[in-house]
C-alpha cells in the first residue's frame, strides 16, 4: 500500500514546501506553514488507479457568438463594476477589510434581485440566521424573498442548492469558512479553500447559477489563501475605503465579462450603502480654494471621469534626511517628480520635508496625476494658492517633458460640468473638444509650468506693492 503523502503549504501565499519551516520562502511570512494532506482535495491518492478519459467534441473558432445573459441587480454602481450585471454560470470573488461593507452590499443586491422575481440564496458561514436577519431589517431587506441558510459544509450546501428550482444567484459568506469531508484539514487552510471554490465553480458551470464568494484579506490587503483562487473565478472585486471616511469604492481587479478598470462609489450610512452618482462632488465637497499646495486632478477610472484634490505640504526640515510621506499615491513616483523638479526646474527640495495626500482617502493609480502633483508641490513651496477654477492632468517624463494622456475630452467635460473653466494639460493632446468654452494652458515641459506659477506670484506681489 502506498504511503500517504503530505505537503507543507503556506496559508498566506499557497507555496508548497517539502518540509516544515518557520518562514515561508515565497512570501516571507512567519508561522504560516501547515502540514496538509492534498490527496483528498486534488483527485484522489496515489493508490487509486487512473480513470480512463473520454473524448470531447472539438469545434472551430468560427460560428455564432451569444452574449452571456446577465442578471441586473438594479444597483447601478454594482452593475457598472460587474460589466452590466451578474453573468449566469459565473463565479465572482469579493474581497475587502473586515467591516468595510462586503456583506452589506451583497445583502442589498440580494434583496434587489429578489424583488425582481429572481431566486436568491444567501449562505452564511460566519453569522447565525438571527444575526443575518438583524442586518436585513436594518437595511430594509427583510421584506424580500431571499432564502437564508447558515452552513459551512460544502457537500450539505451543494445538496441544498440542488433541491427545488435552480437558484439565480448564490452568495457564500465566506470561502474561508467552507470545509469538505473529502479533505483532512482544518477550515480556512489552502486545501480546504481550494476544494470549496472548485466545488462551487463546478456547480455554477453545470447549472448556470451565478455564485458570489466573499473572501477575507490579509494585512497587506490581498485576498487570503492561494493566489490560484483568483485565477479560478471569473471576476475579482475589491472593496476599498477608510473607516475615517463615509465613502466606499468597489474596484474591479479581474473580469472575464467586462472592463477591469471600472469602480463603483458608495457612501456608508445608517441604512446601508448609498450609491454616489457623482463622485467628483463627494471628493471636492470640503475643498479650501485659497489654500496653497492644493491642485485639482482630472482623472479617469475606467469610463468614468473623476475629479479629486491633490494636497502637498513642503516645509523646512530639521532632520538630516528629509521626510517623504505619501498617502493615496505611489511614493516612488513622488521621488521621480521631486528629482525632475530639482534637475530641470531648479526647485530645491533637498532641505524640505514633503507630505503628499489625496483628499478623501482616494487612491490614484494613473500617471496622469504627475502634473497635478508637481503643481501642488510648487504651489506649497511658493506659498501661493493655485487658481480655484483650474484642473491639472498630464504625465511627466524624466526629461521634464509633459506627455499627453488619454481621454482628454472626457476629463475637460467633467471639469466644465463642475464649474472649472480652466485647465493645464499637455500641449500634444489630440482629442481636445472642438467647441470647448474653457481656457486651456498647454504645457510642453515642466519648467513652463513652474514659470507660470512663479509669474503669478510676481504679479501678486506687484499688486500688493501698488496697494
Amino acid at each position: 500500500m502506498a504511503k500517504a503523502r503530505t505537503q507543507f503549504i503556506c496559508q498566506n501565499c499557497g507555496t508548497v514546501h517539502s518540509r516544515w519551516a518557520g518562514k515561508c520562502d515565497g512570501c516571507g511570512e512567519w508561522n504560516t506553514i501547515i502540514e496538509e494532506d492534498p490527496t483528498g482535495g486534488i483527485g484522489g491518492g496515489p493508490a487509486r488507479a487512473p480513470k480512463k478519459g473520454r473524448p470531447v467534441a472539438l469545434t472551430t473558432l468560427s460560428g455564432e457568438i451569444e452574449d452571456a445573459p446577465r442578471i441586473e441587480s438594479g444597483i447601478s454602481e454594482l452593475d457598472r463594476v460587474t460589466g452590466g450585471g451578474f453573468v449566469r454560470g459565473s463565479a465572482l470573488l469579493v474581497g475587502g477589510d473586515p467591516g468595510i461593507g462586503k456583506s452589506t452590499v451583497l445583502m442589498q443586491a440580494a434583496a434587489a434581485l429578489s424583488r425582481r422575481k429572481h431566486r436568491v440564496i444567501y449562505v452564511s458561514g460566519e453569522e447565525a440566521v438571527a444575526q443575518v436577519r438583524l442586518r436585513a431589517q436594518r437595511l430594509g431587506a427583510a421584506d424580500s424573498d431571499v432564502l437564508l441558510a447558515a452552513e459551512t459544509n460544502v457537500e450539505d450546501i451543494l445538496a441544498t442548492l440542488s433541491e427545488g428550482k435552480r437558484p439565480d444567484l448564490v452568495i457564500i459568506d465566506s470561502i474561508q469558512t467552507l470545509w469538505s469531508d473529502t479533505v483532512d484539514s482544518a477550515p480556512g487552510t489552502v486545501t480546504q479553500v481550494r476544494t470549496g471554490v472548485q466545488a462551487m465553480i463546478r456547480f455554477a458551470k453545470q447549472t448556470g447559477t451565478a455564485i458570489v464568494l466573499v473572501g477575507h484579506v490579509t494585512k497587506e490587503g490581498q485576498i487570503a489563501g492561494p493566489r490560484v483562487v483568483e485565477h479560478m473565478v471569473d471576476a475579482v472585486l475589491y472593496f476599498e475605503g477608510d473607516r475615517g471616511h463615509h465613502y466606499r469604492i468597489l474596484r474591479t481587479v479581474k473580469n472575464r465579462f467586462g472592463a477591469t478598470d471600472e469602480i463603483g462609489v458608495f457612501e456608508m450610512s445608517d441604512s446601508g450603502l448609498r450609491e454616489v452618482a457623482n463622485p467628483s462632488e463627494l471628493f471636492l465637497g470640503e475643498r479650501n480654494e485659497k489654500s496653497p499646495g492644493a491642485a485639482v486632478f482630472a482623472g479617469m477610472e475606467g469610463t468614468r471621469p473623476l475629479l479629486v484634490e491633490v494636497q502637498a505640504l513642503v516645509a523646512p526640515t530639521s532632520l538630516g534626511t528629509p521626510r517623504r510621506a505619501v498617502i493615496g499615491w505611489d511614493s516612488a513616483r513622488l521621488s521621480m517628480i521631486l528629482a525632475v523638479l530639482e534637475a530641470h526646474c531648479g526647485v530645491r527640495l533637498g532641505q524640505h520635508d514633503v507630505y503628499l495626500n489625496v483628499a478623501g482617502g482616494y487612491r490614484i493609480s494613473e500617471p496622469a496625476a504627475d502634473l497635478a502633483v508637481a503643481s501642488a508641490l510648487v504651489s506649497s513651496l511658493a506659498g501661493l494658492a493655485l487658481p480655484a477654477d483650474c484642473v491639472y492632468f498630464g504625465e511627466i517624463s524624466l526629461s521634464g517633458a509633459v506627455r499627453p494622456v488619454a481621454h482628454t475630452a472626457q476629463r475637460l467635460k467633467e471639469a466644465e460640468k463642475l464649474g472649472f473653466s480652466r485647465a493645464v494639460l499637455p500641449s500634444a493632446s489630440t482629442d481636445l473638444p472642438k467647441n470647448g468654452n474653457g481656457r486651456l494652458s498647454e504645457m510642453e515641459t515642466l519648467p513652463d509650468l513652474v514659470a507660470q506659477i512663479a509669474g503669478s506670484r510676481r504679479v501678486l506681489q506687484q499688486a500688493e506693492e501698488a496697494d
